[in-house]
């Protein structure tokens, strides 16, 4: 698979939705992971990230203009244990309570669908990030309609073991804008991960359409200690 470079990627979508990236940074230290969220509605874009806990949440940037909750309000990272939970729902918190009861990454999303967002039924894009005693591997899942057929539901996963450095992969909700909004095809797409988490978001927030993002998470992991820094990017505030 042809590597692709992120910025690019991005800067030639003028609506990928949510994305999430996950990987190894260049030097092949630190786990690395980012988040973003767009929106076209005044409710999708009235959103700013918060941090919780060793996550973050969702929330309304003007409480007065908040219209439906359902879909854009949720914890899109939680950390359990040794484990990073990265999703672009409220299957974060499925994902971490399973996970808690010693079940599966799998397991837990068999719980969940896309979702019930007619016509566009968004894809539930989910990733989780192991490291234990200097090893790091990772998984990503996405949950799609067939073909927009709300009646089944298909579910791929990807997991990756000791990847390589500078490399990533990286995830999406909708293939570009429409009207209903073409999901995500394909594996998540290989990508580079270049530079510090600094300038690596920094790429990811100035190649992101400007009238569409909302807000950017990223955060490196230490491999060997578990130690991390994060970065929050929101449009408003």
């Amino acid at each position: 698979m042809e590597k692709r470079n992120l910025a690019q990627e991005l800067a030639g979508n003028a609506y990928p939705g949510r994305g999430i990236v996950i990987g190894k940074s260049e030097d092949g230290k630190y786990a690395v992971t980012a988040y973003f969220i767009m929106g076209r509605s005044v409710n999708s874009r009235n959103r700013i990230f918060v941090e919780e806990g060793e996550g973050i949440r969702t929330q309304a940037y003007d409480p007065s203009k908040l219209e439906d909750p359902s879909l854009i309000i949720y914890a899109p990272v939680r950390v359990l244990g040794n484990k990073t939970i990265v999703t672009n729902g409220d299957q974060t918190d499925t994902i971490y309570e399973w996970m808690d009861k010693q079940q599966t990454f799998e397991q837990a999303l068999r719980l969940r669908e896309f979702e019930p967002d007619a016509p566009n039924y968004t894809p539930r894009i989910s990733g989780i990030m192991h490291l234990e005693n200097g090893r790091y591997n990772y998984a990503m899942s996405i949950l799609k309609s067939n073909n927009g057929d709300a009646s089944a539901c298909n579910r791929y996963t990807f997991a990756y073991e000791n990847p390589a450095a500078g490399e990533g992969r990286f995830i999406h909700t909708y293939m570009g804008d429409g009207n209903p909004l073409p999901s995500f095809e394909g594996e998540p797409t290989l990508v580079g991960i270049a530079g510090d988490i600094d300038s690596f978001a920094k790429s990811i927030w100035d190649n992101l359409n400007e009238e569409n993002k909302v807000s950017l998470f990223v955060r490196f992991i230490e491999i060997e200690s578990g130690k991390y820094e994060t970065r929050i990017i929101n449009k408003h505030g």
